[in-house]
């Protein structure tokens, strides 16, 4: 039963920390003045978001195995942890395709990249509502 707690308690300190890189990046994306700077930025912080990620999924699987329960709840906590990986996939990528003179693109991003990072931190914090209610 102690693993269990465990696993529970690394789960909740890693969705805290996945929600403060999300806040980081977007207060990095908030208080760019300058895209290079921001895209140094983001390149460091998206392997340490996805490895975040990633032990949430795993610990969350853990004690969804452990429990042998597949409920709508945590059904809803799989598709977010997908959801918030395509979409982290999508800034990226849209992130490394811009060169340095197109200015026009970089203001592009720098909006498409708020609106992900909202997103993503509605999508965890409507993840948790509805977890508390079911």
């Amino acid at each position: 039963m102690d693993f269990v707690t465990t696993s529970i308690t690394w789960h909740v300190y890693a969705i805290v920390i996945l929600v403060l890189i999300m806040i980081n990046n977007l207060f990095a994306v908030l208080k760019a003045n300058d895209y290079i700077t921001l895209v140094k930025k983001l390149k460091i912080m998206t392997p340490i978001f996805h490895s975040m990620n990633a032990v949430v999924a795993y610990t969350g699987g853990i004690i969804a195995a452990y429990s042998h329960d597949l409920s709508i709840t945590i059904l809803l906590m799989l598709s977010t942890t997908i959801f918030v990986m395509v979409l982290e996939i999508k800034r990226y990528k849209k992130m490394r395709v811009i060169k340095l003179a197109e200015v026009e693109k970089q203001a592009e991003f720098v909006k498409f990249a708020k609106k992900i990072y909202m997103m993503e931190i509605g999508a965890i914090m409507f993840t948790y509502v509805v977890s508390k209610i079911f």
